[in-house]
């Protein structure tokens, strides 16, 4: 059967769910389309391979996994992630890491799993993502480790954090002999699970698609000499002023000495700039604004607790600032109560900015009432982030709003992993392209309705696409798989009655139910098939005929 690890009590958060209990036990090898991997419990790597049409062959075990894993007691489970055509990075769940050169998989005469590299790398983490790429005519791997850690210091949340450790081993040789060594380890942390994080194939830079931030934590070793310098950084570092925002304006609260007066403050105000001085120190506050305001209609007062309120009028209404000044981190961002509201009514209307002013027209604009409790999108918003390799600094920042993360997809597996945002009530699949600064992520594919039909379905486990989006598929936790095929051409005519016109192209969606009572523990899309994995069973379901 296949290795399934519960989670423990002591693993009790949405964090360690989504991480953990939600993992996709069967592994796709993206080079090899119709080759798919699980580790079973007696910590083999087994291999399945579709030959003719949809024939499965036997299990075939390609690699054991040299610890006993029964011997440990706070162990992940296993995970497996395909760097290159020859290269495979495996973790046990015990917080070792080995990297094997495969051989040209999918063929038994020429695969061949040989351990290159294994160390200890510290607790236990599941492998998010991995690269195999040459540096300066070196073979380099980068690897991705997902943990969930205890967190002393958050008394107000759940109590955890999470790290993304960003691994690089690179091939070394001394005195004729060959071998892999680590070459840097960083850190990033976070306080949630991203729903995305994957390497660029050149090593360079990383993308994250996270409900909350994540930043780059200090080297283990300077830690210890920063520790001195950061808490008297943070010391200074008061939080000077407090904002928040509605869809019109911005408020700004600056707390002011007791001996200022009216006559002390200077507040100038461009379309997108803001200067503040008291008396004739140097400025307060000072710095391009995120967006433009208009600047005439901007005022400020001093309230009788000694505060200076400034408020400025959003330019363009609608859009959220995700920060107020450009790169100044010295104020505190407060969310409003009424914002929450605010969220559920911008999404109850989607598109329109009427409610439905006039449902007889021919395309009324989306009712409010056809929306349901599902489609409310419980995470504020979630953002797209792109991190430099070398100065460990954010580069793009996206804020996806309500665009709510779905799934991600291997399209090709020389490019970045796809991912998929909800789109109104569409679904679309976003290609990262991390050499073209200009244009780094390119729409590529649209499922249409996907986005409404998949929040209806509150049991769903697993998301998936083809690599040819010819059809996407979800299925939830026990039984019931659903395919969404593109639309396609019809071979009879037929009509709308209601309007009278022909219909060019029909979407259809199947349904599939197992025979079978044990939970989906993995989910996986070919271009003709999907694989959906059981603790004891392996699904084969044909949806295309290859040609």
């Amino acid at each position: 059967a296949v290795a399934e690890v519960k989670l423990r009590d002591d693993q009790y958060t949405l964090d360690h769910m989504r991480a953990f209990g939600m993992y996709n036990y069967l592994h796709l090898d993206s080079w090899y389309q119709d080759n798919v991997y699980y580790v079973d419990q007696f910590g083999r790597v087994m291999n399945l391979a579709v030959t003719l049409d949809s024939a499965l062959q036997k299990p075939r075990e390609v690699f054991r996994l040299p610890t006993d894993l029964t011997a440990y007691d706070n162990r992940l489970c296993a995970s497996i992630h395909f760097s290159s055509s020859s290269w495979v990075t495996l973790s046990d769940g015990t917080g070792r890491l080995y990297l094997i050169k495969s051989g040209k998989r999918g063929n038994s005469a020429s695969e061949k799993w040989e351990i290159v590299f294994n160390e200890e790398l510290g607790s236990p983490f599941i492998i998010a993502h991995s690269v195999s790429f040459l540096r300066c005519g070196t073979h380099t791997v980068a690897v991705l480790l997902l943990r969930v850690e205890k967190d002393e210091l958050d008394t107000k949340g759940s109590g955890f954090h999470i790290t993304l450790e960003w691994i690089t081993i690179a091939e070394i040789s001394k005195e004729g002999e060959h071998r892999y060594e680590i070459f840097k380890r960083r850190v990033l942390q976070g306080k949630s699970v991203p729903h995305y994080a994957a390497i660029e194939p050149s090593g360079d830079g990383l993308m994250i698609v996270s409900y909350k931030p994540f930043k780059f934590m200090q080297d283990e070793d300077d830690k210890s000499e920063e520790n001195d310098d950061t808490k008297a950084e943070n010391e200074k570092k008061d939080v000077l002023y407090y904002w928040q925002q509605t869809e019109d304006d911005l408020t700004i609260t600056v707390h002011i000495p007791q001996d200022i007066t009216k006559d002390d403050i200077k507040v100038r105000f461009s379309p997108d700039y803001i200067c503040v001085t008291l008396k004739d120190q140097p400025p307060l506050m000072e710095g391009k604004l995120y967006s433009s305001v208009d600047h005439e209609s901007c005022t400020w007062i001093i309230r009788e607790n000694k505060s200076l309120e400034i408020t400025l009028i959003k330019k363009n209404e609608g859009p959220q600032w995700p920060e107020l000044i450009i790169g100044d981190t010295r104020g505190e961002f407060i969310v409003d109560s009424s914002r929450f509201s605010e969220i559920s009514e911008s999404l109850m209307h989607l598109t329109s900015e009427v409610m439905n002013p006039n449902p007889e027209k021919e395309k009324p604009p989306c009712n409010a009432q056809e929306l349901e409790e599902c489609d409310a999108f419980l995470e504020d918003s979630a953002s797209l982030c792109r991190f430099d390799g070398d100065t460990l600094k954010v580069t793009h920042v996206i804020n996806l709003g309500s665009n709510q993360y779905l799934f991600s997809v291997v399209v090709d597996p020389r490019e970045m992993p796809c991912f998929c945002l909800r789109h109104d009530v569409d679904a679309l699949l976003w290609q990262p392209h991390c050499d073209q600064p200009e244009n780094m992520w390119e729409h590529i594919a649209t499922f249409n309705a996907l986005g409404y039909v998949q929040a209806s379905k509150q049991d769903k486990k697993f998301m998936a696409c083809a690599p040819d989006y010819s059809y996407a598929a979800l299925c939830e936790c026990l039984r019931r798989v659903f395919i969404y095929r593109q639309p396609a051409p019809l071979s009879t005519v037929l009509y709308n009655r209601k309007e009278g016109r022909q219909v060019g192209q029909v979407a259809k969606q199947l349904v599939a139910t197992l025979e079978s009572n044990d939970p989906i523990l993995g989910f996986q899309a070919t271009s003709e098939r999907l694989f959906v994995l059981t603790t004891k069973t392996l699904f084969l379901i044909k949806v295309n005929s290859g040609n």
